[in-house]
């Protein structure tokens, strides 16, 4: 039993990273009434990070993405702000920490970090 649950969290570790044509990696983050889901998530340098707002039953607040602080030499980014039916990407090439938050609620915050 032991050891058909570690290998249906390998499965599910292996389908939250999916590989790309070219050896990168995607990531989506969910934004729900006032937070991103997950809070913090570690990624392979060359991710691209897609944060998705909810459908039109779960839509909420208005909510944005905001690169607040990141890795030297990285360009700020930052989204419209949307409350449905909404998707934001970047491709996150330089190692570090980034530091997102939502400018309307300054206490939606979230932590990428992206390995080397």
């Amino acid at each position: 039993m032991i050891k058909r649950s570690i290998a249906a969290a390998v499965g599910v570790a292996v389908l939250a990273a999916t590989p790309g044509v070219d050896g990168a990696t995607k990531k989506t983050i969910t934004l729900g009434d006032n937070y991103y889901s997950p809070k913090r998530v570690t990624v392979a340098k060359g991710t691209t990070v897609t944060w998705r707002w909810p459908g039109f039953e779960e839509a909420g607040d208005v909510h944005d993405v905001k690169l607040k602080s990141g890795p030297k030499g990285v360009k700020k980014f930052h989204s419209e702000g949307a409350a449905t039916d909404y998707e934001f990407k970047r491709k996150l090439t330089v190692p570090g920490t980034y530091k997102i938050v939502c400018t309307l609620h300054e206490e939606m915050t979230m932590t990428v970090k992206v390995r080397k």
